[in-house]
This record gives C-alpha cells, sequence and structure tokens, in this order.
C-alpha cells in the first residue's frame, strides 16, 4: 500500500490582498496539519491575489522563486507537507505573466511550476498560455496540475496520465452556476483516466462572479473520499492509496485498449 493523506483547502482569497492571503494560508496549514499528518495540502487558483485583478495582476506577479514561494516553503518545511497553490508567475520579462501552480516539498525545496494552458475569457487579456503538462515526482508517487478550465479539457489529464501522473492535483476558480459542470468534469477525469483528484476550487465573491465551492478528493473510479458540500471556507482530508491506480488500470483496460491510430481528429487545430 501507498497510503497518502491529502487535503484540500476551499479558501476566499482577498482581492489583490497577497499578504493578508500568505497569512491565511499559513494559518490553514497550521491547523490543518496540528490536526494530523498530512502529505499534501492543495489550495485553489490564485490563492495569492483573487481572480479579478484585471490590469493589477502586473503589479501581483511574482518571479518564481520568489517572496510567495520563501514564505510558503518556509510553512512546508516547518510542517513536514507538500503544498500545491495557484499565483501568479512573471518571467524576466515583466510583461510575460502566467497563471501558475507551485509544489514545494517538505524539505521546503520547489519541485516545480506549471503554466495554465487553457486560460478563459478575459484571462486571456491578462496570461499567456502554457504549452506542456508536467509530471513532478514526489516521495509517496507522481503528481500532475491543472487549473481552472483545464478541467474541461480531457486531452489534458489524459495527457498527464499517460506520462505516469497518479495524483492530479486541481487548483480552481470555478464560478456559479457552473456547478454541476464542475462535479461532473472532476469525476469523469478521474474515471476515465484511473487516478486520484485533489480538486481545491474557492469561494466567496468578486466584482462580478462567484465562486462555489465543492472542493472534493475523488478516487480513480469515482468514488468521492472527502469534500466540502456547503460554500464556505474550509477543508477536506482524505487518506488514499496510490496503488489503486495500477489496481484499477489493470482491471479496467482503460490504458492498455487505447487505439490511438483512431485518435488523429483529436489532435487536429480547430
Amino acid at each position: 500500500m501507498r497510503e497518502v493523506t491529502v487535503a484540500v483547502v476551499q479558501m476566499h482569497p482577498r482581492l489583490a490582498e497577497v499578504e493578508e492571503n500568505l497569512a491565511r494560508m499559513s494559518d490553514f496549514v497550521e491547523k490543518i496539519c496540528t490536526e494530523q499528518n498530512v502529505d499534501l495540502i492543495v489550495f485553489p487558483e490564485l490563492t495569492t491575489t483573487g481572480y479579478e485583478c484585471g490590469v493589477r495582476f502586473t503589479d501581483l506577479a511574482e518571479r518564481v522563486p520568489g517572496h510567495t514561494v520563501n514564505y510558503l516553503a518556509e510553512r512546508a518545511s516547518a510542517f513536514n507537507t507538500y503544498l500545491a497553490f495557484g499565483m501568479v508567475a512573471k518571467e524576466r520579462v515583466e510583461s510575460i505573466l502566467y497563471n501558475a501552480a507551485i509544489l514545494i516539498g517538505p524539505d521546503g525545496e520547489m519541485l516545480g511550476q506549471y503554466h495554465k494552458v487553457h486560460p478563459r475569457g478575459e484571462e486571456r487579456l491578462a496570461f499567456r498560455p502554457g504549452y506542456r503538462y508536467q509530471v513532478l515526482e514526489t516521495g509517496f508517487g507522481n503528481v500532475g496540475f491543472l487549473l481552472g478550465w483545464d478541467l474541461a479539457f480531457p486531452e489534458a489529464a489524459r495527457s498527464l496520465a499517460l506520462e505516469g501522473v497518479e495524483l492530479l492535483c486541481v487548483c480552481a476558480n470555478w464560478e456559479h452556476p457552473h456547478v454541476d459542470e464542475w462535479r461532473t468534469y472532476a469525476l469523469a477525469r478521474a474515471y476515465e483516466n484511473s487516478i486520484f483528484v485533489a480538486a481545491a476550487n474557492r469561494v466567496g465573491e468578486e466584482y462580478t462572479y462567484s465562486f462555489f465551492g465543492e472542493s472534493m478528493v475523488v478516487g480513480p473510479r469515482g468514488e468521492v473520499y472527502a469534500s466540502i458540500d456547503e460554500e464556505v471556507e474550509g477543508y477536506a482530508i482524505a487518506k488514499i492509496d496510490l496503488d489503486d491506480v495500477r489496481k484499477y488500470r489493470e482491471e479496467f483496460q482503460f490504458m492498455q485498449c487505447r487505439q490511438p491510430q483512431t485518435y488523429r481528429a483529436v489532435v487536429r487545430k480547430y
């Protein structure tokens, strides 16, 4: 057995208040890790800034690693846990911004960052799309990231699964009225790839959006191990066995029975 304890945090980031959001993230980490030993804590998308920052994203963006990563690295090291979270990252060219997800290890080292491949709506005005999916090796197994609307694209999760991901972390800002869509995608990505999905969605309201949460940890047969069913801040914790990934892939043969030669239309540009 490869048992892993995963927590998903459902948080209301304060718009453009990075220091306040970092302090509240730290409080969540301390509270969760004081309650029990947790291997991984997953926060929502853009946790440090909120969503509707517009042109202010340019001022709020940070190089990676930088202040935010260093601050949370200290928290990860202090509580001996992995931390996954969303933030705004910038390259050396100041005008190039990414909607990013970061993974920090329990020794305080940054293990990698992912840039959202499918920005949605006005996000396209602020962020450059990413162009690749990453498999990050941890002490318990292979982890991958999706951000927000990425979850709606089955090709993204399948690409990660084919590269060996066993636990998919989804950091999201999914808004009303699309609750059913969010639930369906989270379960479908787990089912169709025989993987675990740790999906952290935010709550709260901003100028034009209202976010509903529904954070959850889903197993490879669509079973919900833990969830937050109310539209409130909080967290859910689940103990999972990553060996179930291989078990169900062998039983249901989703990967082995693929016929890639018939899927050419999937990679044709619209």
